[in-house]
């Protein structure tokens, strides 16, 4: 039985010392000491296989954290787990608590195609497994041709269309060995939730972000065009993720998605939730009241849908161990998972062909602070983010 783990981990801009990431922000390097001492320790407890990491400006920097907890690993490794000539030594409890360092793994980098001079820098996404690479890692950022999307008024007229030929980050796409699989594994940044302003040409700044000449129709007109932004960008990973199933491959997706599971770019990544029953639903092509759809067409329509619906590791979890609350984020007292580890029906619990199933779920989240609490100011050296990470048991032999 081959059992591993899969992490997703917005580190939250993770960048050398003294280098200006966004205007005016930059830290000082005893501020980096600290964060690279606080994500080697969260690297270290993690001791994920696979890591998917966001928010990450530069290789080299990553680098040096996951070096720094690898030489945490061993030390503590050296500290506690005995010898062979213990008659202690076999017993399973340090065989948990034993740290397998990275120096084998593989690194695999995607750098921002937006990223830009110093103040106006834009992070990429890096993904980590201790089990290589099965084929070169693809980047998925500049579109070509620009991906059009049509639309209609309810009046029937064309009302133009929406047009995005660039992601605001990328997606990097992995193909990782792990037993007898392979794994189809994707680590993504959606756009976030803050307003898309635009500025005039010749302006300083855009006017909505003059918050003295607070403009709250302008500000919701730019919520919308960023959620706008994040659903497309949620529909070019759904097309990625139908093809590797199309090709029956197990697909994994994570990272931070800027929003909720139950949210419609969630829903586009994932897939529809079919219907217990489509017989009772009337025909798309109807010509009477009593055109339904047909036992074997109801069949049909579960299988198409199921066959490539993604499920949510979180999701899994509660109905399994009936917690209750799972969060990754903290702001203005919502607390909500917006950071997610999406699975494929072959690794799901009630799948016939299923290859392995997830055992646990863990979070990572006490770190985390709500900033609108006067006595747990925002830090900006943690990542504002807590990790998830699921932990997998796979059967020993697969027939597709």
């Amino acid at each position: 039985m081959t059992r591993f783990t899969i992490a997703s981990f917005n580190v939250k801009n993770l960048i050398g010392a003294d280098q200006e990431y966004y205007k005016f922000q930059s830290y000082t390097p005893e501020e980096y000491a600290w964060k690279e001492d606080w994500m080697a320790d969260q690297i270290l407890t993690l001791d994920a296989d696979i890591i998917g990491f966001q928010e990450i400006f530069e290789e080299s920097t990553l680098q040096a954290v996951i070096d720094e907890a690898d030489r945490r690993g061993i030390a503590t490794n050296e500290a506690t787990i005995p010898d062979r000539n213990k008659r202690y030594a076999k017993k399973a409890i340090f065989k948990k608590l034993a740290y397998t360092p990275y120096s084998d793994a593989a690194l695999a980098f995607a750098p921002n195609t937006n990223d830009g001079d110093p103040g106006e820098r834009r992070p990429g996404v890096a993904i980590l497994s201790r089990f290589g690479f099965s084929s070169p890692p693809e980047v998925i950022q500049d579109l070509s041709p620009a991906l059009t999307i049509p639309m209609r008024d309810l009046t029937g007229e064309d009302s133009g269309n929406y047009t995005i030929s660039r992601l605001s980050r990328p997606i990097l796409k992995v193909c990782i060995p792990v037993g007898d699989q392979v794994i189809t594994v994707f680590n993504c940044h959606l756009k976030s939730k803050l307003g898309e302003f635009i500025r005039p040409q010749g302006a300083e700044f855009a006017p909505e972000s003059d918050l003295t000449n607070y403009d709250p129709a302008g500000r919701a007109l730019g919520a919308l065009r960023a959620a706008l932004r994040r659903m497309s960008e949620a529909w070019v990973l759904r097309v990625m993720i139908i093809a590797e199933l199309e090709a029956g491959n197990p697909v994994m997706v994570l990272g931070d998605f800027n929003d909720s599971e139950n949210a419609v770019s969630s829903e586009i990544i994932s897939g529809e939730t079919p219907f217990k029953n489509y017989s009772w639903m009337l025909r798309h092509d109807a010509e009477k009241g009593n055109d339904r759809y047909k036992k074997a067409e109801n069949l049909q329509i579960q299988e198409a849908i199921a066959r490539v619906k993604l499920h949510s590791a979180e999701k899994l979890f509660v109905r399994k161990s009936m917690r209750d609350m799972v969060y990754t984020s903290a702001f203005g007292g919502v607390f909500e998972s917006i950071d997610q580890i999406l699975m494929s029906r072959h690794f799901h619990p009630d799948f016939a062909d299923k290859i392995g199933e997830m055992e646990y779920f863990s979070v990572f989240n006490d770190h985390i602070t709500d900033g609108s609490h006067d006595e747990a100011p925002y830090n900006k050296l943690a990542s504002d983010h807590g990790q998830i990470m699921a932990h997998i048991k796979l059967n020993d032999t697969y027939t597709s």
